[in-house]
């Protein structure tokens, strides 16, 4: 059984990574349109791109302020967290570019009552302020992936090995990034931070497979790959077991770290199609061609 199965993979690797390599494509290709129609690869929220967050604490109704307000702000975003035992709603959260007094008075308007101190909460950043903090987490996040490079080059030392890993970490940033785009995810601060921690996520598979396929010599190639491929699956699900239940049942946490689970769960998925089609075909290839048994 365990040598049809290296039969199969000798034959059919080099198909593996067409699908990988065009998920890829397509979504730098949304990308590039997104960034043509936004301006930017990221759909901002107020703590990136400047404006007021309300926070309403009572018994409103979020869809009727939802559609009262988009009638008279193009670029308001109305969002609820809930109580993990009863489903209730516990707030609801405003986003726009407009100005707190401005916000205040129209939602007042809509709910049809003058708001206490007691029922809201408001926070408002500046948009010059806001675009200084946008640029500095991008260029941290630039730094941290050079700076992974410099390091997966200075471990392994050769070429194809090496651009295969930083490849796979690209990808696994890429494609969460290009879904979450698709479906008009707000991107905070925090969740620059979630696509920090992935560069971290990302390469430990990556790592794992190369080492053991071209630097040590137990077994044959194609049985490194699969014993990296359990050892690597399992770290992998031991990571998603932890995220998504957090993501999915916990609704009550703050939007910062749901935005933070959601990113790294994507990235982990992504991680699993990168690392043992992509990353795995390419090292198989490599091994093959270098002679490597």
């Amino acid at each position: 059984m365990e040598n049809e199965k290296s039969q199969w993979y000798d034959k059919s690797y080099k198909l593996l990574l067409a699908p990988p390599i065009i998920f890829l494509i397509i979504c730098l290709v949304y990308l590039g349109s997104f960034y043509s129609s936004h301006g930017d690869f990221i759909l901002k929220d107020a703590s990136l791109s400047g404006g007021t967050t309300i926070t309403l604490r009572g018994d409103f109704n979020a869809e009727e302020l939802e559609l009262g307000l988009k009638t008279v702000f193009e670029d308001v975003n109305v969002r609820t967290t809930s109580d993990l035992a009863t489903g209730k709603h516990n707030s609801i959260i405003i986003d726009s570019s407009v100005q707190p007094d401005v916000l205040e008075a129209e939602i007042e308007k809509i709910i049809g009552a003058q708001l206490t101190e007691k029922d809201f909460s408001t926070e408002f950043s500046g948009p010059a302020l806001s675009k200084n903090f946008y640029r500095q987490l991008i260029t941290a996040l630039l730094i941290s992936f050079l700076l992974m490079s410099f390091v997966i080059f200075f471990l392994f030392r050769t070429f194809i090995p090496s651009i295969a890993v930083i490849f796979s970490a690209f990808a696994d940033i890429v494609m969460p990034l290009a879904i979450l785009d698709y479906f008009g995810v707000r991107i905070s601060a925090a969740g620059i931070a979630g696509f920090l921690m992935l560069i971290g996520y990302s390469v430990d598979t990556d790592i794992l497979l190369t080492t053991r396929v071209l630097k040590k010599r137990e077994g044959t190639v194609n049985q490194r790959i699969f014993s990296s491929f359990k050892t690597g699956i399992f770290m992998t699900s031991t990571a998603l077991l932890a995220v998504l239940p957090a993501f999915l049942i916990i609704t009550s946490l703050p939007d910062s770290f749901r935005q933070i689970f959601l990113i790294l769960a994507l990235g982990l998925f992504a991680d699993i199609i990168n690392t043992w089609l992509t990353n795995a075909s390419v090292i198989k290839w490599y091994a093959d061609k270098k002679g490597i048994n």
